[in-house]
């Protein structure tokens, strides 16, 4: 892991009293705690990214053809991976 750097945050205090609540029912460090939803998020962000990144590529006319296939078709050249 890299070095840790220090940030400081403001919370509101009704905000800082519910993390720590949290924080002591998970058995946690509110320290831990922030940086594990910070984490979260972050990764919710990229995931977004990555699914509009996707969408981008798309081709929705050969996805709709290979829909509406017939069952138990044989797979056609170019349908491996």
């Amino acid at each position: 892991m890299s070095i840790a750097s220090n940030y400081a945050l403001r919370l509101p205090a009704s905000l800082k009293r519910e993390l720590e609540r949290v924080a002591r029912e998970d058995g946690t460090s509110l320290n831990q705690l922030i940086v594990t939803a910070v984490a979260e998020k972050l990764s919710a962000l990229r995931t977004a990214d990555f699914f509009e990144e996707r969408r981008a590529r798309a081709d929705v006319g050969a996805a709709l053809e290979v829909m509406t296939r017939e069952r138990g078709e044989t797979p056609r050249n170019g349908d491996a991976l």
